[in-house]
């Protein structure tokens, strides 16, 4: 048995039984992407395969792939008021997210915190010339 102090507290390091070994080989095992993040637990399961609206049933296995990569649908993405977890909400273009009606101007398709941000980007830029 080795003893390490790590934070000045004493560590006991016990030899590992057949079983701990082979939990560990598998932690090391964990499957990366090619670009070199961690798969999802879905890559290439089932996954969810509907919009994440209640109670949608569009199927987004032949949805564009942007709406598949957001989880919402076509006709979702471009409402104004859908429900979500029990709130009225739309779909932020900017943000790629749904959001509280509250945080939009109006009928605009983006929140006020992105469009400040793009605002103020397009004053920069104008002020510049």
């Amino acid at each position: 048995m080795e003893t390490s102090k790590k934070g000045g507290k004493g560590i006991i390091n016990e030899p590992l039984s057949e079983d701990e070994g082979e939990e560990e080989d598998n932690k090391k095992k964990r499957v990366l992407s090619p670009s070199g993040r961690r798969a999802s637990s879905s890559a290439g399961g089932s996954g969810q395969r509907s919009c994440q609206v209640e109670n949608c049933p569009a199927d987004m296995t032949a949805a564009k792939p942007y709406h598949r990569r957001h989880k919402a649908c076509e006709y979702h993405a471009k409402a104004a008021v859908v429900l979500l977890a029990g709130k009225l909400q739309r779909f932020c273009q900017q943000c790629s997210r749904f959001h509280e009606l509250s945080e939009f101007d109006e009928a605009k398709r983006s929140c006020r915190r992105r469009l400040a941000g793009h605002n103020e980007r397009r004053r920069k830029s104008s002020n510049d010339s």
